[in-house]
């Protein structure tokens, strides 16, 4: 199983939101590059990183800490938040990330994802709530469920979905590993389980269940989870 810890930026800064609600953000850090070294320490070889500003402004908005993170750490970085075209991952791909994330795009121009995915590597970022999509930041929910936007990308060189029950994010009340478990079996792409992961018995489950990767955030700023009992867990399975 993939692990990969996260920072969420915003306004240059390491936060944690609660169900995805901006107002809700709080600071962990100045420095996020110095959270991103740490990570590596711990023995991380992913960091799952998300512009918040970018996410609602459409565009990347947090550069400067990202090329921080990238200078400073040798980890592979996958990134989310404002990516709306192939020119913005152009430039991700030459500052040295590792895979973009298409959320808000996939909805509403697939076809444009799938085109991307031929040429880049690119995870889809499906956030739900209750079941159906949603975009812009999570400030809309769509018409479409969750379980059909991911059997749209199937067998389309797509690296990973990362789908996220925007009920349990940021919330620590434990993964909803059925959702998780119906969008890989419908789309038959591995998928990293995001939101709500507490503690240890979380990953377990996951394993159990056969789960590509999760995202651990507010778990490891809060303290209810030891990243490196994680790792050691991982290496033992």
């Amino acid at each position: 199983m993939v692990i990969l810890p996260a920072i969420d930026l915003k306004d240059g800064k390491a936060v944690r939101l609660t169900k995805g609600l901006m107002d809700t953000a709080k600071i962990y850090s100045d420095e996020p590059w110095q959270v991103a070294k740490r990570f590596a320490e711990l023995g991380s070889e992913w960091l799952h990183l998300v512009d918040l500003n970018g996410a609602f402004a459409g565009e990347p908005k947090n550069l400067e800490q990202i090329k921080k993170i990238l200078e400073n750490t040798d980890l592979k970085v996958e990134i989310g938040g404002g990516i709306r075209d192939e020119e913005t991952i152009k430039m991700y791909m030459d500052l040295g990330i590792s895979r973009v994330i298409l959320g808000s795009i996939a909805v509403k121009n697939p076809e444009f994802v799938k085109e991307m995915a031929k040429k880049y590597p690119v995870a889809v970022g499906i956030d739900a709530k209750d079941g159906y999509v949603a975009v812009e930041g999570w400030a809309e929910v769509s018409k479409m469920k969750a379980t059909d936007l991911a059997k749209e990308f199937a067998n389309a060189g797509v690296e990973a979905i990362i789908a996220t029950d925007i009920s349990k994010d940021g919330t620590l009340s434990g993964v909803n590993v059925d959702f998780v478990k119906e969008i890989q079996d419908i789309s038959g792409i591995p998928v990293i389980a995001s939101g709500g992961v507490k503690d240890i018995n979380d990953i377990k489950l996951l394993i159990k269940n056969k789960i590509y990767g999760t995202i651990i955030g507010k778990a490891f700023y809060e303290g209810t989870i030891n990243l490196e009992e994680v790792f050691k867990l991982i290496k033992e399975k």
